[in-house]
């Protein structure tokens, strides 16, 4: 199992980010969340398979056609206490 976490800046809260990037990760099987941080960007941890994880940070590089991504940050976590599914918070 792998987990990782990315850290999304840019025009990328109040354009549908978080619900988008919940489809991409159920579409490719993964479990985790998406959440708004207090400094405008957005959270992402995914938990799964490498490939699929891979796939969603192509995806997280543009995100919706709403959004407007300037930075995408990448670390890889400890995948403890792994969600059944991938939520919004």
């Amino acid at each position: 199992m792998n987990a990782v976490r990315f850290i999304v800046r840019g025009k990328v809260q109040g354009v549908f980010f978080r619900a988008s990037a919940r489809e991409q990760a159920v579409k490719l099987k993964l479990t985790g969340h998406a959440r708004n941080m207090i400094d405008g960007s957005v959270e992402v941890v995914a938990y799964g398979d490498a490939a699929a994880i891979d796939q969603l940070e192509v995806w997280l590089h543009d995100g919706p056609a709403t959004a407007e991504v300037q930075e995408l940050f990448r670390e890889e976590i400890g995948a403890h206490d792994v969600p059944a599914e991938f939520l919004t918070k």
